[in-house]
């Protein structure tokens, strides 16, 4: 192989056997710029649901709808090379039973040229799994908080306490079993996220679940500080970009409102200089 080879993106293979290995890294991306920024560092994008509340400006992420995931899933893969893109299968767009979630799985698929789906629920959602897999869909799973079921929920709580643990470490079996090349593990106690990680033979991603997990996510726009109308525990903010926008919006207003900006080296004089048209 030339030393100057192009990286290949990974597949859900290669992300399910760094199982153990070295942490997986990832964050998601709604948009080009995002995703080439990303793209060196990641192994792999998810076009998550999220997208409804950080950019649309929904209340939860149960607005979001397939038009809405293909159309950030088509921005999102323009701007990687290196990374492989997962895409969040939105509500309603799955559970009614493994066949409409095929023909939708297939669909984002095909109209984003995503590497994998990520689909919500753990027991329950086990025969689907196997049922896509079955039919060449990789699936990522999710369990823990799936936020896609809060008003059943009850909220954003932590998932997995106490005796609950058990039901979830019966739901990241079944997954796994049901042949998810990884799974995500949300808002859960950081001991029971290891007990999971150790129990099962593929990548825990976790959000919220604690160091051990074999590979980590954030939502990109929670660690830079862009989406600041709340912040989960979980998330630490390696930037301020908001508040560093919104200082650069109010200079902006300031200058126009005084006639300083445009200055003379933003506008254009009658004559071209020397040399140019």
């Amino acid at each position: 192989m030339s030393a100057t080879a192009k990286k290949t993106a990974p597949m859900a293979e290669d992300i399910r056997a760094r199982k153990g290995g070295e942490p997986l890294v990832s964050l998601t991306a709604y948009t080009t710029p995002m995703a080439q920024m990303m793209d060196a560092h990641c192994d792999f994008v998810l076009v998550g649901d999220s997208v409804g509340m950080v950019l649309h400006g929904l209340p939860s992420t149960l607005g979001v709808t397939m038009e809405m995931m293909i159309l950030h899933g088509q921005a999102v893969t323009r701007g990687l090379s290196s990374a492989m893109m997962v895409i969040d299968m939105p509500f309603g767009s799955y559970e009614e039973s493994p066949q409409q979630a095929f023909r939708n799985a297939a669909r984002l698929m095909a109209e984003t040229g995503a590497g994998a789906v990520k689909l919500e629920g753990g027991v329950e959602m086990a025969p689907t799994i196997a049922f896509l897999v079955k039919r060449g869909i990789p699936v990522m799973a999710h369990v823990g908080l799936t936020p896609q079921s809060i008003n059943t929920l009850g909220g954003y709580k932590v998932q997995g306490r106490g005796t609950a643990g058990e039901a979830l470490m019966a739901d990241a079996r079944a997954v796994a079993e049901a042949g998810a090349f990884s799974v995500v593990l949300e808002k859960v106690p950081a001991s029971l996220a290891d007990a999971v990680t150790q129990a099962v033979p593929i990548p825990t991603i976790g959000i919220g679940a604690g160091a051990g997990c074999d590979g980590q996510i954030l939502v990109v726009d929670d660690m830079l500080g862009l989406f600041t109308a709340f912040k989960p525990k979980f998330v630490k903010r390696y930037a301020t970009l908001g508040a560093d926008g919104e200082a650069a919006i109010a200079d902006y207003a300031r200058e126009v409102r005084a006639r300083s900006f445009p200055a003379p080296e933003h506008v254009f004089g009658d004559d071209a200089p020397e040399g140019k048209a």
